[in-house]
C-alpha cells in the first residue's frame, strides 16, 4: 500500500454500520456539516437505495450515475459537475476530498485544516501524521478541470504528483486522519473509540 492510496473495497453495507450511535456516512456527513462547507456530495450506485436515504437524511446530495463510477477519479468528477453546476464556484474556492471510509474525522482536526487553507495559497493542502499522508485533502477549485485530463491508467493521486512541488502539508497529531475502514479489523479498532456500540 503506497503512502496515499485513494482505492478502497468499502462497500455500501459498510457506511451504514453502526458507529457511536450512527451509521458511518453520517458521523462523517455531520462532522463535514459546518458553514464553511457550501455542498456534500456523495456518489453512490443507482442500486444503493438504503444508503441514499441515509445521505439525504444527513442533508447531503446523492448522485447516482446511470453507469455505475468504475473508480474514485469518475466518482469525483460527477461530484465537481453537481457541485459546478449548483454553486458556481471560482478558481480560488476549494473542494474537499473525503473518502466515505473515513468516519473518524474530528471536528477540531477539520478546524484546524480549514483554518491552514484559508491562510494558504497551496493548490493542494493535506494532513500528515506519524509521517504519513492522510485525509482530508482540500484541493484549488482551478484543479477540477485538470480531473478530465488525468490519464485513463491513472487515479487521482497522479493529480498530488503533478503539484507535488507546491503541496501544502500540516502536521496533525490525531492518527484519526489516517484510519480507513477497508476491513472487519478497521470497523472492531474503530468500535474501541465507542464503547456504547
Amino acid at each position: 500500500r503506497s503512502d496515499r492510496d485513494w482505492s478502497s473495497d468499502v462497500c455500501s453495507s459498510d457506511l451504514l454500520l453502526p458507529l457511536g450511535g450512527q451509521t458511518v456516512i453520517r458521523r462523517l456527513l455531520e462532522a463535514l456539516d459546518r458553514p464553511e462547507i457550501a455542498a456534500r456530495v456523495v456518489v453512490l450506485r443507482q442500486d444503493d437505495n438504503a444508503l441514499a436515504a441515509e445521505v439525504r437524511s444527513a442533508g447531503a446530495t446523492v448522485v447516482a450515475p446511470h453507469s455505475p463510477p468504475p473508480d474514485m477519479r469518475s466518482s469525483v468528477q460527477h461530484a465537481l459537475d453537481t457541485i459546478r453546476a449548483s454553486h458556481s464556484p471560482t478558481a480560488n474556492d476549494g473542494w474537499l476530498l473525503v473518502p466515505a471510509d473515513h468516519p473518524l474525522l474530528a471536528a477540531d482536526v477539520l478546524t484546524r485544516l480549514i483554518g491552514a487553507w484559508n491562510a494558504s495559497d497551496a493548490p493542494i493542502l493535506l494532513p500528515r501524521c506519524d509521517g504519513r499522508r492522510g485525509h482530508p485533502t482540500f484541493f484549488r477549485w482551478s484543479l477540477a478541470d485538470k480531473i478530465a485530463t488525468i490519464p485513463r491508467d491513472k487515479g487521482l493521486n497522479e493529480l498530488v504528483r503533478w503539484h507535488e512541488n507546491d503541496i501544502g502539508e500540516i502536521p496533525i497529531d490525531d492518527r484519526s486522519v489516517l484510519y480507513d475502514l477497508d476491513t472487519p479489523e478497521d470497523y472492531e479498532a474503530m468500535q474501541t473509540r465507542f464503547p456504547s456500540d
